[in-house]
């Protein structure tokens, strides 16, 4: 047998093929809780999930639910019918902790649909079911962050993959049935103990590596990385290893993200979330996009949200489930917030980096960096776009103002064409043109004003039609129009709609 690092291990083998038996999956989770009551459970009701399940006749099914989604004491006769020898390897790893006739789990296992595949997901017990403030050495279960980076990340087949600071190996999950080999390190052994709990009977093809950093992958290159690092922005202090650095302000995201280029494969990508200091002396843009090299690379920065400092250690001491009213919250908000006044930090930023690796005949070519705000809801997974804006990014890097306006170009299937109007303020009646706007109705949504001119150019375009430049001679003769302003102005709108996938080169539609 293969050596394991923990009994948990052993024990997670026999509990997944128990869970599949009676149904502790997603589905059978949603069947026997309901919509309402899923909610409920996502949403860190335990009363209400509580409410429900007493509601229901007893089952293995219940049992599982109160014992590992609950945490509650059960007796330990009716959970050692249920684990059998697993809750002897639990009880020995200190994982289920016995009191007279009850037990009580100390961990939580879910059952979570990722990548297609139902999976186990094996981790620290957080704050959302029991109250209690998770410790220093506290690893992740599947939380927010996890979840958009798993969104953010392309699954499409890829050679390597590393899983920076795996914690309890959701992103390994994420790329199932993508890599031909993933290495997953962590700095923290207790994480790499979940992980390979969580990854056991996963047919997934991962190495466990301890280590800081990069430190345990030192000379190796991969093809593609993701990391969702300990990435608080505060003082230089390990209070959590989940989520400090160590590192002041916003280096533990600088220093990934200049690593990140260091070991990418030519053409290789990364995936990353982060956060970024916004200041009076640097524009946040400008700050994130020294961290990467001058020439070689394209990123994509998408900053996701901005909050002030003082809503930003609100966010953050509250998640270590500290009264914000008690003493120590209110010591620790003072030190926090005065170290960044000496900063001169006045903000927070925080969202997705996403990296290419040009290859090695681009090389020499200088760095392709967008940072940009995206506010804005939408629904859909981000890893595709991201791939697209790779593509897209690529196709413009090759023209020239000749080849833009030779082209042939589709609009998107889906882009909307807005018309805005308010009431007429003047004439105190009807209402006034206020602005022309395209907007996606898929991906990110993104959303463009336009005027009279582009958007009747955009109309115009065809993959099968006439070239972009013939489309404009046509358009700038029937307006009585300079052409060579229109050809710049026209050339300017297109290339930043072709940027956010409003408009298709007709050379990108079969790739």
């Amino acid at each position: 047998m293969t050596k394991t690092r923990t009994p948990l291990t052993v024990a997670a083998s026999e509990l997944k093929k128990l869970f599949r038996r009676i149904g502790y999956t997603t589905t059978g989770i949603n069947n026997v809780l309901g919509p309402d009551f899923t909610a409920a459970m996502h949403a860190g009701q335990p009363a209400a999930v509580r409410f429900h399940l007493d509601s229901l006749p007893e089952s293995d099914l219940n049992l599982a639910l109160r014992a590992f989604v609950l945490r509650d004491e059960v007796r330990v006769d009716k959970l050692a019918g249920l684990l059998g020898e697993s809750l002897k390897m639990l009880v020995d790893a200190s994982l289920v902790e016995i009191s007279g006739d009850f037990a009580q789990v100390l961990i939580d296992i879910r059952p979570h649909l990722i990548a297609g595949r139902q999976q186990w997901v094996f981790s620290d017990a957080d704050a959302s079911m029991t109250q209690h403030v998770p410790g220093p050495d506290h690893v992740l279960g599947v939380g927010a962050a996890s979840l958009s980076l798993l969104q953010a990340t392309p699954t499409s087949p890829t050679g390597s993959v590393l899983d920076l600071g795996t914690g309890s190996g959701i992103q390994v999950l994420g790329q199932a049935g993508a890599a031909k080999e993933i290495i997953a390190t962590d700095v923290h052994p207790r994480a790499l103990d979940f992980a390979e709990a969580t990854l056991v009977d996963s047919d997934i093809p991962t190495e466990l590596l301890e280590g800081s950093w990069f430190e345990p992958v030192q000379g190796r290159h991969f093809d593609r990385i993701i990391a969702n690092p300990p990435f608080v922005v505060g003082p230089p202090e390990i209070g959590h290893v989940y989520r400090d650095s160590g590192m002041d302000l916003d280096g533990a995201t600088a220093l990934v993200v200049k690593e990140a280029c260091a070991h990418l494969n030519p053409g290789g990508t990364a995936h990353l979330l982060g956060a970024w200091v916004h200041s009076a002396d640097q524009s946040w843009q400008q700050r994130v996009a020294q961290w990467l090299p001058d020439s070689g690379y394209v990123a994509w920065i998408i900053q996701r949200d901005a909050v002030s400092p003082a809503q930003y250690v609100g966010t953050w001491l509250s998640d270590e489930s500290l009264d914000l009213r008690s003493p120590e919250a209110a010591a620790r908000t003072n030190a926090w917030l005065k170290h960044f006044d000496q900063a001169h930090v006045n903000g927070v930023g925080f969202g997705f980096i996403a990296i290419q690796r040009l290859d090695e005949d681009d090389a020499d070519k200088n760095s392709d960096i967008l940072a940009e705000s995206m506010p804005q809801y939408f629904e859909d997974p981000l890893g595709p776009e991201i791939e697209e804006y790779f593509t897209r990014t690529a196709w413009l890097r090759e023209q020239t103002r000749s080849s833009i306006l030779s082209a042939r170009y589709k609009v998107r299937p889906g882009v909307a064409r807005e018309e805005i109007s308010l009431a007429d303020a003047e004439e105190g009646m009807g209402f006034s043109p206020v602005t022309l706007r395209l907007t996606r109705t898929d991906g990110p949504r993104w959303s463009h004003d336009v005027d009279n001119h582009v958007a009747a150019i955009v109309a115009g375009l065809n993959p099968d039609g006439l070239p972009l430049e013939e489309i404009l001679e046509m358009y700038a003769m029937a307006q009585g129009i300079e052409g060579e302003s229109l050809h710049n102005g026209a050339i300017a709108a297109l290339v930043d709609l072709i940027r956010h996938g409003l408009v298709l080169p007709a050379d990108l539609l079969d790739s």
